[in-house]
């Protein structure tokens, strides 16, 4: 087993994508609605995405870990083409993607953006495979290709049509062509502070899309379609606890002791590769024990488990290898658990309808990619990373106004904007821990 540890993080992440896409496979067998396994499939990719789609109530449990297991295994097959890189971004990419194949991402619409970052990579004659991060951080937009396929330009839906088939594949080719120029210019802007860097360019062109195709034409933006029914919190809690418990267990038989995760947890440099700093068995403990913080977190709060609320749990573990951990996400938690308090009772003297409360549906999605600002924790303090999760609280339910819900990429956008308001006072007026610490010492 400890020879996992010492093999090449591409070859280590790949076995992980494996393992983690069969883990969701294995689940859809064993669900008990299984018999009803490819019908439900179908209802999910035939429906629109948009919002809090739940596939939980739209196609069924066993439906929902299929087409969660499926997209984990286009993601690993995409990691085996010839010049691919699989490092921190695609750890995050992947389990990102495969987390949203519970709320908004499917087998029929995540293809056209992919085309057409793969069009970009042909006309410009380079590999395919050095864009594997950008066809799946593309699928951030799948909603808007749903809802060009089966209700565009109406209100209701009425299926696949060629007309909806032909207009999401020239828009997906379209946007995806253009995307990789924006991706790659990202981090520029929020200077390296939201690890869900994909989602401003993402969430910009969204923006984009909503006015040509809806706002400018007077075209009406249809409403979700799916209901957030409570799903069973046992089939939740006991699939997670499988799941995160076996990577803890694993981690420890490839050599990562108590010593090693400590370090990584202790860190006081901002790490964005964990799997090369720490290595393989270090990087998949904090799989495990992050994950499990996480779900510790939503019962602690006492969260409705649906569709989404499960697939957030994945979403906010994708940073598992790039960033985040127990130690720098707490902060977060805390912020936005301040948050709550403090604008319940500002609402209260201000005479107005709070219904943000932490446990709340969009609360709980926002507080998912606000973790994306834990580099803020990590370079200025755990004071700071409360701060930016405040600011994150206050922004994350009014920004689906600008893309229509159609945006995946909701909290990790509003994570950017926080960057821009954010960081530049912080780097003008304030000294990092490391400076600080500099600073004590002469």
């Amino acid at each position: 087993m400890k020879r996992l540890n010492s093999l090449p993080e591409k070859t280590f992440l790949k076995i992980f994508f494996l393992y983690f896409s069969c883990a969701f496979l294995i689940a859809a067998a064993c669900m008990p609605d299984r018999a009803e396994m490819l019908t439900g499939l179908w209802k999910i990719v035939s429906q629109p995405s948009k919002g809090s789609t739940n596939c939980f109530s739209i196609g069924g449990y066993a439906a929902t870990f299929l087409n969660m297991g499926l997209i984990g295994l286009i993601c690993t097959a995409l990691y085996c083409i010839p010049g691919e890189k699989s490092d921190s971004a695609a750890t995050l990419v992947t389990i990102l993607t495969t987390g949203f194949g519970a709320w908004g991402i499917n087998i029929v619409n995540m293809w056209p953006t992919m085309l057409g970052v793969v069009l970009h990579a042909v006309l410009r004659r380079e590999k395919i495979g050095d864009h594997t991060n950008q066809m799946l951080f593309s699928t951030g937009l799948a909603p808007f290709m749903s809802e060009l396929m089966v209700r565009y330009p109406g209100q209701d839906v009425t299926g696949f049509s060629v007309h909806g088939i032909l207009t999401a594949l020239v828009i997906g080719l379209v946007v995806g062509f253009f995307l990789p120029a924006g991706l790659s210019n990202s981090p520029i802007v929020h200077k390296g502070f939201d690890l869900y860097s994909a989602a401003l360019p993402v969430g910009m062109t969204a923006f984009l899309l909503q006015g040509v195709l809806y706002r400018a034409m007077g075209v009406a933006v249809p409403e979700a379609v799916s209901d957030l029914s409570v799903a069973d919190p046992v089939i939740v809690n006991t699939f997670c606890v499988i799941l995160f418990v076996s990577c803890v267990i694993l981690a420890t038989f490839m050599g990562c002791g108590p010593r090693e995760y400590w370090k990584l947890l202790s860190d006081r440099d901002h790490v964005v590769n964990f799997a090369d700093t720490y290595g393989n068995a270090t990087m998949l403990m904090n799989v495990g024990m992050y994950g499990l913080f996480i779900l510790g977190y939503y019962n602690l709060i006492g969260a409705e488990f649906n569709g989404v609320t499960f697939g957030v749990v994945f979403c906010m573990l994708a940073t598992c290898n790039a960033g985040s951990h127990p130690g720098n996400v707490w902060p977060i938690m805390l912020g936005y658990g301040v948050a709550a308090q403090l604008f319940q009772l500002l609402g209260m003297l201000a005479g107005g309808d709070f219904n943000q409360h932490l446990n709340s549906q969009a609360i709980i999605v926002g507080l998912c990619y606000a973790n994306g600002l834990s580099p803020i924790a990590d370079c200025y303090g755990w004071k700071y990373g409360l701060v930016a999760a405040m600011m994150h609280f206050c922004m994350v339910t009014t920004v689906p106004e600008l893309h229509g819900s159609m945006c995946l990429y909701n909290g990790g956008f509003t994570a950017a904007l926080v960057c821009l308001l954010m960081v530049p006072g912080l780097q003008r007026h304030f000294k990092t821990k490391r400076e600080r610490k500099s600073l004590r010492a002469k």
